[in-house]
């Protein structure tokens, strides 16, 4: 299994380099050569299979030689021990014909802890195979970084550097992010957006002689290990629901494109994924860009729903990648004109994004209804970004059954959905004392320069 660049001018890698490189040095995101394919039979055999079992025989066939088999099952064991419930992703009848995934049950109360435990944990065995040690940067909208210092935080091999937006974040994913007290993991709270504070990570990256000097890697999205551990739960679920006898469909809330390229992939590999919906808070630029056929940069927008507050989408890339008949250097001529405020997408790339996903928006007063109507109809409490993503999906039910990703517990964003619906959700007990844990967090501007003196500064240490 090997790896290329979506910019088309980057080392092939293999699995395992990949993983440890992040972003491609010719600024790209790394996608397989090719998708294996399940077999109807294969797909139908995960029924049943406890979810540590369907993650083995998913990712398996991406990863080559990296890992053997007994060592990949071992990790994956101890990525999903923490866990809170014992099927790791259950899913909640909504309605007639509609599931909610809930992914809030990792450490963090966050989708993002699927891809990140078995991340740190794939990391930290092959850094203990040659004794190396590496620097991750990352930037997060608040829930990536949480995940990440959960997942790093301790480990020997690792220094691990979170840029979240000052001010932009709610204040529980600050807190996770500013109150471990293990040396190795470091909070920096950068002025400006999201969308600044990625651009600062691919600066980075694309400094090579401060990308060698400190052996960088990076664990956003743009890191394919962690897109691929996303992959799972659209299989889990599906089987859960009659797949791959009948097909499902998926909604999925995503500002930064990762977590439904996981869907993309699974239907790449024969889930029969009838929908593929991206949901968008007033950030909609991926709406947008599928509706106008333009991805245009407008500013982000604060809103009750923060980890959405993107307007570059970093994963769109591998999208594009296809939709372009992977052509790296169109890809590259894009990415170019991003820079200064967006392109127009070719009709024939229109037409397969079109014909791939369907999307929708949801303003700030459909989120707070949507939180409200649920809780009064069901019980259920949404997060802001589930809620999103559950009001878009009722805008694309059909004959199929829709599962709505819940990729948040709502105790992240209290204030929120407090203000939805009168009740104020509770952090699980074993986060209860989580406002009073001192916190350590320093505060930056946003300066390449700057931000790499710290890094440097604080792993010579």
């Amino acid at each position: 299994m090997h790896y290329i660049s979506t910019r088309g001018a980057a080392p092939v890698l293999s699995f395992g380099e990949a993983m440890m490189t992040g972003l491609a040095r010719d600024g790209g995101l790394y996608v397989p050569q090719s998708v294996p394919v399940m077999a109807k039979a294969e797909i139908a055999a995960l029924a049943g299979l406890p979810y540590e079992e369907v993650a083995f025989r998913v990712m398996r066939p991406f990863l080559g030689d990296t890992f053997g088999n007994d060592e990949f099952r071992g990790l994956i064991e101890k990525a999903y021990a923490g866990f809170g419930h014992a099927a790791r992703a259950p899913l909640v009848q909504l309605g007639a014909n509609h599931f909610l995934l809930e992914l809030f049950h990792g450490p963090t109360l966050a989708f993002k802890d699927f891809a990140m435990q078995l991340i740190g944990q794939m990391m930290q065995a092959a850094l203990a195979k040659t004794g190396a040690r590496i620097t991750i940067v990352g930037a997060t909208s608040g829930d990536t970084g949480s995940a990440a210092m959960e997942a790093f935080r301790g480990l020997a091999n690792v220094d691990l550097f979170i840029l979240f937006p000052h001010g932009r974040v709610s204040e529980v994913q600050r807190r996770q992010m500013t109150t471990p007290v293990e040396a190795n993991v470091h909070a920096l709270a950068m002025d400006g957006d999201f969308d600044d504070a990625q651009a600062r990570v691919k600066d980075m990256f694309n400094d090579f002689a401060f990308r060698d000097g400190v052996r960088l890697a990076g664990v956003n999205s743009i890191n394919w290990a962690r897109v691929l551990a996303q992959v799972v739960y659209y299989f889990y679920s599906a089987v859960a629901l009659g797949a791959p006898q009948r097909a499902v469909s998926f909604t999925v809330p995503t500002g930064n494109f990762g977590d439904i390229f996981a869907g993309y992939i699974a239907r790449k590999m024969g889930l029969p994924i009838e929908k593929l919906v991206i949901a968008t808070n007033q950030n909609d630029i991926l709406d947008r860009a599928l509706r106008a056929g333009e991805y245009r940069t407008d500013g982000v927008k604060p809103s009750i729903s923060p980890s959405m507050d993107i307007q570059v989408s970093s994963n769109f890339e591998r999208a594009l990648f296809d939709a372009y008949g992977r052509d790296g250097a169109a890809v590259a001529a894009l990415m170019g004109e991003l820079k200064a405020g967006g392109f127009a997408i070719s009709q024939a790339a229109l037409e397969m994004l079109r014909g791939t996903f369907a999307s929708g928006r949801c303003s700030e007063e459909e989120t707070v209804a949507t939180i409200r109507h649920a809780f009064a109809t069901t019980g259920e409490v949404l997060c802001p970004h589930s809620a999103v993503g559950v009001k878009v999906a009722e805008e694309h039910i059909g004959a199929a059954p829709m599962i709505t990703l819940a990729t948040a517990h709502p105790a992240k964003f209290p204030d929120a959905v407090e203000g939805a619906m009168g009740v104020r959700p509770a952090l699980p007990p074993r986060m209860a004392d989580l406002f009073s844990r001192p916190e350590r967090v320093t505060r930056v501007k946003n300066d390449l320069a700057a931000l790499q003196a710290i890094v440097r500064e604080r792993i010579a240490r």
